[in-house]
């Protein structure tokens, strides 16, 4: 069977429509967008005006941390204790070295716990300073 026949006895007449539906609807939404791409360049000319695309200013408040428990209260004293026989300056290694040989618990994160509210911050040689302050502020 060919020709004609062969179209109608295969359902040629179906598809052939869905395709030609398909592609006058993909030229219709080619159209359109087309159209309306000078609004859309407008808006990315202008986005500095556009409430949405500005820039918020960055936060300059850091949230606070969550109080310190009893326990490591505990820590942070005995922290001060080891960090005052110590130089102003010291070394973080040489503090967790300390701070395993005295037995203290979890050193490594109530060391981090005293770096992220910092009670011990760093100063530009490598070392790190204790801040009585803030300290004092968190502690007591």
């Amino acid at each position: 069977m060919y020709g004609i026949e062969a179209i109608a006895a295969n359902n040629g007449w179906a598809i052939s429509v869905v395709g030609i539906s398909i592609v006058f609807t993909g030229l219709v939404l080619l159209a359109l967008s087309i159209s309306r791409i000078h609004k859309l360049l407008g808006i990315w000319d202008n986005r500095g005006n556009i409430q949405l695309f500005k820039k918020k200013p960055p936060k300059t408040t850091e949230p606070l941390p969550p109080p310190f428990t009893e326990r490591e209260k505990g820590s942070a004293r005995q922290f001060h204790l080891l960090i005052q026989t110590m130089d102003d300056h010291f070394s973080l290694q040489q503090l967790l070295h300390l701070a395993e040989i005295s037995g203290l618990e979890r050193p490594h994160s109530n060391l981090s716990r005293l770096i992220k509210t910092k009670i011990i911050t760093p100063d530009l040689h490598g070392l790190y300073l204790f801040d009585k302050e803030t300290f004092n502020r968190f502690i007591f």
